[in-house]
Formats: C-alpha cells, sequence, structure tokens
C-alpha cells in the first residue's frame, strides 16, 4: 500500500477528509519551496501538490501561470525540484508529495529516468495534465514499478468509456476537476458536484478529491460532506503572492489551517 493509500486509509478511520494543497515549487523563489511545504504541513495538509513549472501551464489561470512564470524565471528545475523533495524527507516528515505538471519535462528527462528519480527523492505520485490515460498506459507502469501511483484528472465533461479508462491505470486518487475551464475561475456548482462523485467512486474504486474554484474554508467544508479529499491552489498561491518571502510561510499556514479547521467541523457525511 502506498503512502498514499494509506492517508486515505488513515484519514476514513479518523472520520475526516484529505486536505491537499497545490504550490509552485520555484515560487517565488527556490530557497522558498522547503519552509512553504513545511508551513502547509503545519496548516493541515495531508497530501502536497508540488507544481512542477512549465512555461506553457495550458490548464492553468492567471495566477498560477504567474507562478510557473516566477520560479522559472528564479532558475527552478526539475533537479532542483526534487533536491527540494529530497530535503523535505530528510527532517522525516511522511506527507505525501505529487507532482503536478505537464508532460514536457517529464519527456525531456525520460519516463524511466525521471520515475526513477522521483521516487529516489521521496516523491508519492505524480498527475500529469496532458497525459490522457488511453494513451499512458507505459507511463502508469513505469511508475507503478517505482512505487509511484499516477494520478488521473476527471470533469464535468469526462464520459463513463473515461472512467473505467482511469480506473485502468490510475491509483491513489482522483482529481475531480469541478470546472469547465482553467484552475482559479468560476463559481462551483455544488449540485453538479454531488451528482457527479458518486458515479465516479463507484466506477473507478479510489478516493476523489475536487479542485478548481475552492478558494475558502466554507466552500472546502461543503466539498468535504461530498468528496474524499479538498483540493486548493490558486488561493494558496495569492496569499505567497501578496505577503514579502519572510510573512509567507505563516501567511500560508494561517489560511490552510482556517480550511483545515472548516473540513474538520462536517466530519465525515459523504
Amino acid at each position: 500500500m502506498s503512502r498514499i493509500q494509506q492517508t486515505f486509509k488513515r484519514l476514513e478511520g479518523e472520520g475526516r477528509k484529505a486536505l491537499i494543497p497545490f504550490i509552485t515549487a520555484g515560487d517565488p523563489a527556490p530557497e522558498m519551496t522547503l519552509p512553504l511545504m513545511q508551513a502547509l504541513v503545519s496548516g493541515g495538509a495531508d497530501i502536497i501538490e508540488l507544481g512542477v513549472p512549465f512555461s506553457d501551464p495550458m490548464a492553468d489561470g492567471p495566477t498560477i501561470q504567474r507562478a510557473s512564470e516566477r520560479a522559472l524565471a528564479a532558475g527552478m528545475s526539475m533537479r532542483k525540484l526534487l533536491d527540494i523533495v529530497r530535503s523535505f524527507r530528510a527532517t522525516g516528515d511522511e506527507t505525501p508529495i505529487v507532482l503536478m505538471g505537464y508532460a514536457n519535462p517529464i519527456e525531456a528527462m525520460g519516463a524511466e529516468r525521471f520515475a526513477k528519480a522521483a521516487a529516489e527523492a521521496g516523491v508519492d505520485g505524480v498527475l500529469v495534465v496532458d497525459y490522457p490515460p488511453e494513451e499512458c498506459r507505459g507511463f502508469a507502469d513505469i511508475c507503478k514499478t517505482f512505487g509511484l501511483d499516477p494520478v488521473f484528472l476527471l470533469a464535468p465533461t469526462s464520459t463513463e468509456q473515461r472512467f473505467d479508462d482511469v480506473a485502468a491505470v490510475g491509483s491513489g486518487y482522483i482529481y475531480y476537476v469541478s470546472l469547465k475551464g482553467v484552475t482559479g475561475s468560476a463559481t462551483l456548482d455544488l449540485d453538479e458536484v454531488a451528482r457527479r462523485i458518486p458515479a465516479i467512486r463507484q466506477r473507478v474504486g479510489m478516493p476523489v478529491g475536487v479542485g478548481f474554484g475552492i478558494r475558502d474554508g466554507a466552500t472546502a467544508a461543503k466539498i468535504a460532506v461530498l468528496a474524499d479529499a479538498v483540493v486548493i491552489g490558486s488561493r494558496i498561491i495569492e496569499e505567497i503572492e501578496s505577503s514579502t518571502r519572510e510573512q509567507a510561510p505563516a501567511k500560508v499556514e494561517a489560511f490552510l489551517r482556517g480550511v483545515r479547521t472548516a473540513m474538520d467541523a462536517v466530519g465525515v457525511q459523504a
């Protein structure tokens, strides 16, 4: 059982839902990523999604696009990202880490070399936005060979065939994109989320996390009633953007703690 799977099992036993925050590695500078990751854990993160900065993040809205631009301008690279993960693990922290990004940096490195290096650094899962499940069984197999969970996206437009494709190759959890748009945009349709989650759970047999459009504790609590995990990204990046480097970890921790408290208040009702 992977560290991600163990986390969901533990939370189920505790009657709690997973809180999965996202930050972009290297934003606003490479040396800030480790303290920000530690702040996320202190604020109540159960799993961390760590963004791999990319020059053309097509699924991301302006906020995360800016984060990628800042990280790349500061010299962030895959090697530096994995060094940061290794440093995080050296502190003894067992919080699962999922790398989230795009195919190009992985293709440039080579899938097997990437998976081996990621696993050795202490990464637990990989979510590649532009790797459709029906076309990347080979990549998913490589990930599993090295103990990494290949995590996949589903959306409001996903068909039952796509559910089955994801079930065949994915593991760890499913990231359900709650909006027909980019990250940080529009308003959540909770009725639509409530309708889709049971069908996804039934067909894929994995925990379902919901992201895109969650900006506060109140909304996170409503999602926690419906899903197995809540994913928050753009709102955390905004906290980083509006802070000095010295203030950013404390502000991120305080924001996330408020979300964690709101989620825990509703308990397990799904």
